[in-house]
């Protein structure tokens, strides 16, 4: 080993010419996979140790639909050292009178003079919170809104909205509240004021959909986990639901972490797109490097120690090329902390982060190992005299057993490590899965290529650039491989995020007028829903109405066990859910299996349930689940499952039991109404207006802010699938620097023959052209295939191929190598042919 070492050191003395590439390659790849960790890191940690500020105290305890009692309350005062109720709710705001109202959905949070019990709320103008919140001059409640809210009410401090039957004066606007990224998704901007405000105001009713958080600050030193358990076990049964300061948004860390892997998992991308340029610089680098193997060989030196030489000579420098990209990637973001916590509800402090930087490190060390082993074990095979003979690629052949059960066991760690640290088995296989079917369809695609233009080279006679062109693609020295690889992969993710995109705007603009409602109303009293169905029968504009009586309550036990333990992080056992009730199949119900109770059934509970669900969590006909509504457990036996579909934004509940089971119970009614767009507004005044306690969402405005979360997402994987594009144009570009001696020759070739320097420069553009070209349809085609795969069967929506996005496609894929091969023409063109020859010769 130590002659490997001393052969291995002076072959480095001679620098790095020709591994630019490998270093640059495996550097972008290693960089934006540790970037992307350190913000995780970062945000996650953000998270962690500000848990007691983003939650409002040390721990919640929270209830649907109505307040603590007494005892609870006392149960809770024992405990703490300072106690805050908040309550939350959605209702409708209103500014203006008569012919000039204007109405929004708003978050309404309603708190007392206790809050918040850590932190601060930052408000415009600086004000004391009480001071802002408390009676003002006339006695009038003050309220503060979002900035957003006031703006699109075109509220001024000082100007006077209504809610419900009360009426305030705006007396500032929320620049930030302490605990809103816990709250998770709102549908409308919140509006902040005192609970004692919402006296009269008619918005609380019985069976309202309002939520009760309580919040505590506990004495230093509390056991969390046995004050938890103790408040599971005096509350059993009451509807409780605790969180505390050790998961303060369960919610945004879990979305963190996903979108944080997913974006690691995009990174792989890169570096695979990156290992292409490895292996190319490798392969490469060794055919320079065949006369000195040949020698080595020939004066004795076996296939182990050739290897070991080569192998430390890569080792190094893939240390450096790790090396470097863990510096950019830890480095950006800290030069960036400034504007990535501007961006950030919560304060973040971007440091190096040991843990990221080692899942970059072994990324990048496996797919280096991965791509240079392959080249590297060829090389080794081949004999001396055959390197004599021929330096050119004929040569080669497959690596030996060993080396290829070597390269099939980094890949699986490979696979381990993505799974292991993604903690998402199925995500982290399918996009490695996917990576992998892309750059074996390019790989077949850069086959097809250069066989077709062998077949079709010899009918472009009479096109000298065109034969030039199709020559070169179809050669032995052809860069079609590295070309399509590198620069496929990349603008494969690009279209694949373009067809997503295009798909849910165009299915949003296209099906929701035919398939949603204009609003979802919640919060119509019992005692209304009479008086408001024929308030919208005589509405001409309304073309169809739906309404169901709905309540809140958790599923608290699946067949006698603990839900969570049950189904973990199931979206249905994760806070509360709306359950609904009916004697007979609602209209348009279709039961796919069992049968619904009889209508006057007064027996032992049963529910139906969504059949989907129902399927995810495991659950049949017979099983039985426990929902707790207002603190009462309801135990039921699944008898019946049926389809809902929640995509058309209609009524659709996961759990209807039979009305006997939920006999009492104080509840409200929700409804549906189908309209034109332009009636929408005419619509929700002259109901705002008789019915001052409903909340109106109007769909479009929901769908708008998840389209808006959709969209960020979106532009993070573009800017993930950036840093692959990036990496596939450095390939390009050593593929077109390691092509520039066999360019120089067949340009003094056909100069030599008469060809003008305009000809041969089309022909080398051709070439690019035809090579980006292909990347480019190979991409759209991929595209077009993860965008049904994603909209059909993960979204349930239709597919419609979108043109714009895919042409882009395909222009950026011809620009691109255009630009890489043109730019090492020009050698090429501007030396003589005879210091070619010569040299040739």
């Amino acid at each position: 080993m130590s002659l490997a070492f001393r052969i291995a050191r002076r072959e480095l003395r001679g620098g790095i010419a020709g591994f630019r590439v490998f270093l640059l390659c495996l550097m972008l790849g290693v960089a934006a996979i540790a970037g992307v960790g350190t913000v995780r890191v970062a945000i996650e940690s953000g998270l962690r140790d500000q848990g007691a500020i983003l939650l409002g105290g040390d721990a919640q305890l929270e209830f649907t639909y109505r307040t603590a009692t007494e005892a609870e309350r006392a149960w809770m005062a024992t405990r703490a050292t300072a106690l805050s109720e908040v309550i939350e709710f959605r209702s409708m705001i209103v500014a203006g009178t008569g012919e000039g109202e204007d109405r929004a959905l708003t978050q309404v949070k309603a708190v007392d003079g206790a809050y918040p019990l850590t932190g601060a709320v930052q408000v415009e103008p600086a004000l004391p919170l009480d001071q802002a919140l408390g009676r003002q001059p006339g006695g009038l409640y003050g309220a503060l809104l979002d900035p957003v809210l006031a703006d699109r009410l075109g509220l001024a401090i000082g100007d006077r909205f209504r809610l419900g039957r009360a009426e305030f004066i705006l007396t500032g606007r929320i620049l930030r509240e302490p605990d809103s990224t816990g709250t998770g998704f709102a549908l409308g901007p919140r509006t902040l004021l005192l609970t004692e405000a919402l006296d009269g105001a008619g918005l609380l009713e019985p069976g309202s959909l309002f939520e009760t958080e309580y919040r505590l600050t506990l004495p230093p030193g509390t056991d969390l986990d046995s004050l938890q358990a103790a408040a599971e076990a005096d509350f059993a049964g009451a509807g409780m639901r605790w969180q505390d300061s050790r998961r303060a948004a369960p919610g945004a860390e879990r979305f963190v972490d996903r979108i944080g892997s997913f974006l690691v998992l995009v990174g792989l991308a890169g570096l695979a797109v990156g290992g292409v340029g490895i292996s190319a610089a490798v392969r490469a680098w060794m055919e320079r490097k065949a006369e000195t193997i040949a020698t080595l060989k020939a004066i004795g030196a076996t296939n182990a120690l050739i290897r070991n030489v080569f192998l430390i000579q890569l080792g190094a420098l893939t240390v450096a090329g790790i090396a470097l990209g863990l510096m950019l990637g830890a480095g950006l973001p800290w030069l960036a902390r400034g504007a990535i916590a501007a961006r950030m509800p919560i304060a973040v402090d971007i440091t190096i982060a040991p843990a990221a930087l080692a899942e970059a490190a072994l990324y990048g060390a496996l797919v280096a190992a991965i791509f240079t082993l392959w080249p590297l074990a060829r090389m080794a095979e081949v004999r001396a005299a055959a390197l004599y003979r021929d330096l050119g690629p004929g040569r080669r052949r497959l690596p030996g057993a060993g080396a290829l059960a070597l390269i099939a066991g980094l890949l699986a760690a490979l696979v381990a490590a993505a799974v292991w640290f993604s903690g998402l088995w199925a995500l982290a296989l399918g996009t490695l899965g996917g990576i992998a079917a892309a750059l074996a369809i390019l790989t077949l695609a850069a086959t097809g290529l250069r066989w077709l233009a062998r077949a079709t080279a010899h009918r472009a006679r009479g096109r000298p650039v065109l034969r030039a062109a199709l020559a070169a693609i179809g050669g032995p020295r052809s860069e079609a491989a590295p070309v399509i690889l590198s620069l496929g992969l990349g603008l494969s993710v690009l279209a694949a995020v373009g067809q997503i995109d295009a798909g849910l705007r165009s299915a949003i603009d296209r099906d929701l007028p035919q398939r949603a409602p204009a609003y979802f109303v919640v919060d119509i009293q019992p005692d209304q829903i009479s008086p408001f169905l024929t308030r919208l029968a005589a509405m001409e504009a309304v073309e169809k109405v739906e309404t169901a009586p709905m309540l809140r309550g958790v599923v608290s036990r699946i067949n006698g066990q603990d839900a969570r333990t049950v189904a973990g992080e199931h979206w249905v056992v994760r806070g509360d859910r709306g359950i609904t009730y009916a004697a007979t199949p609602p209209e348009g119900t279709k039961v796919v299996a069992g049968s619904w109770w009889p209508a006057d059934y007064t027996g032992p509970a049963q529910a139906s349930m969504s059949a989907e669900e129902a399927g995810e969590l495991g659950l049949g006909l017979g099983d039985r689940i426990t929902v707790n509504v207002l603190g009462r457990d309801i135990e039921a036996e699944i008898t019946s499952l049926r389809e809902v579909d929640f995509a058309t934004g209609g009524i659709g509940f996961v759990l209807t039991l039979n009305p006997a089971a939920l006999a009492g119970a104080p509840h409200t009614h929700i409804a549906t109404i189908y309209a034109p767009p332009q009636a929408e507004a005419a619509i929700l005044r002259d109901l705002a207006r008789d019915f001052p306690n409903i909340t109106a969402i109007r769909v479009r405005d929901a769908i708008d802010r998840v389209t808006e979360a959709l969209g960020a997402i979106a532009r993070a994987t573009a800017l993930a699938a950036g840093v692959t594009l990036l990496t596939g144009f450095v390939v390009l570009i050593g593929a077109a620097a390691a092509g520039e001696r066999a360019r120089a020759w067949e340009a003094a070739l056909l100069k030599v023959l008469g060809a003008s320097r305009g000809r041969i420069l089309a022909s080398f553009a051709l070439r690019a052209a035809l090579m980006g070209a292909a990347a480019g349809i190979v991409a759209i085609l991929f595209g077009a295939l993860a965008g049904w795969a994603v909209l059909v069967l993960v979204m349930e929506a239709e597919f419609h191929f979108a043109p714009v996005p895919a042409i882009a496609i395909v222009a950026g894929g011809v620009l691109a190598t255009l630009l890489a091969g043109l730019v090492f023409a020009r050698r090429p063109l501007a030396t003589r042919p005879a210091q070619i020859l010569r040299a040739r010769d």
